[in-house]
């Protein structure tokens, strides 16, 4: 497994938890909005080959 895998699987893992306590009732929405941009700056670049390189052309791109 390359380095940042493992990390970048955990963070997304944590984001994703973040997310679902965020829609629970009583949930502190504080400690959401603390923490979430937090966890989503150490967010590591994702592994190789996790999203396709080509994508779609955008409206604006290939000019």
């Amino acid at each position: 497994m390359c380095p940042d895998c493992e990390d970048f699987a955990r963070t997304v893992l944590l984001l994703g938890q973040l997310a679902l306590y965020a829609d629970m009732n009583g949930a502190d929405l504080g400690f959401v909005e603390a923490v979430s941009p937090s966890l989503a700056v150490s967010l590591p670049a994702p592994p190789p080959g996790t999203f396709p390189e080509d994508g779609p052309e955008y409206p604006g791109e290939g000019w």
